[in-house]
């Protein structure tokens, strides 16, 4: 089999920092939460990394952070652009938002010809997930079914003590197969475990704090390529017709389609490492320190790119 490509969704970066001048370090010597990923996957096996951005931050990412992971890895860049779109298409008047997950995947299509992961730029997702995942790939080609993988977390390893987060919920079957994802867009932490609200407050659920959540790190053979493209105009005309300035693409849709056609297996592979993100300005304290106690313990080098993989 080819070996794994690691791609990395990134073209909300500018958006939601601020420009990419105005990332906040998180390492010791200027280090994001990015090069904590990259490193990580380096040691796990890969060896090419696709970023999708948008055009307009490309200099200040290959600046920020294309530059160093270059070093030690075969960087390529894709573009999500508003306009990529199949024939027949238009950007509906006055839409700025970006189509989603999916569309972000399907902006690196000419660069990805075997198995891949994906992940969000902005998540510090631990060295187990990326041994985890680049085996899975590795060492599962498509049979009967399409092959792919996704990483879980137990939620209560993945929230904020300083407001609320949105989280794939996994149902996960007797044999650790994906059986559907539901995207809950408001979890807070309750003690040990945590509770959302779908109506602003009115009324909460409870969540079990062990339950397996995605954070958007996939494995796909190239096949998922070919679905996202080929379901991605039947999106178009609903979003056209219902939400034409905010319908988002979103990759576990595309999953969980396939899964319901029974077209496609999806393995969680479960990860007891802790998620870190910067979801608030309040995260980031938090990060820090736990970037700095990975350090102590030996996980990570003091300076990251320097001392070699």
């Amino acid at each position: 089999m080819k070996k794994p490509v690691l791609v990395v969704m990134a073209a909300g970066m500018g958006s939601r920092y601020g420009g990419l001048k105005q990332i906040d370090p998180v390492g010791p010597n200027g280090e994001v939460i990015i090069d904590y990923s990259l490193y990580d996957a380096r040691r796990a096996g890969f060896e090419k990394v696709v970023f999708v951005i948008k055009k307009e931050i490309e200099a200040d990412f290959k600046e920020i952070i294309g530059g160093r992971a270059a070093k030690y890895l075969q960087v390529e860049y894709a573009y999500q652009q508003l306009d990529d779109l199949p024939g027949g298409y238009a950007v509906p008047e006055g839409r700025v938002k970006p189509w989603g997950t999916a569309h972000a995947v399907l902006a690196a299509r000419a660069l990805v010809d075997g198995p891949f992961a994906v992940i969000n730029a902005d998540d510090y997702y631990g060295r187990e997930a990326f041994e985890k995942i680049y085996e899975y790939l590795l060492t599962h080609p498509d049979g009967e079914k399409y092959a792919y993988a996704m990483v879980g977390y137990h939620l209560r390893n993945t929230l904020t003590e300083n407001g609320h987060v949105a989280r794939g919920v996994c149902e996960v079957s007797d044999r650790g197969m994906l059986e559907r994802v539901t995207e809950r867009t408001k979890i807070f932490k309750d003690g040990a475990d945590a509770k959302y609200t779908e109506d602003e407050g009115a009324t909460w659920q409870p969540l079990p704090g062990d339950a397996t959540v995605s954070m958007n790190m996939w494995g796909f053979t190239a096949s998922f390529l070919k679905e996202a493209g080929q379901r991605f105009p039947a999106f178009l005309d609903g979003a056209l017709a219902g939400d034409p300035q905010k319908a988002e693409y979103f990759l576990p849709s595309v999953v969980s389609a396939l899964i319901g056609e029974g077209r496609a297996e999806v393995k969680v592979l479960t990860s007891r490492d802790k998620w870190y993100g910067v979801t608030y300005k309040e995260d980031k304290p938090v990060v820090v320190a736990a970037v700095r106690a990975m350090i102590d313990a030996g996980v990570y080098p003091t300076r990251l790119w320097g001392s070699g993989t």
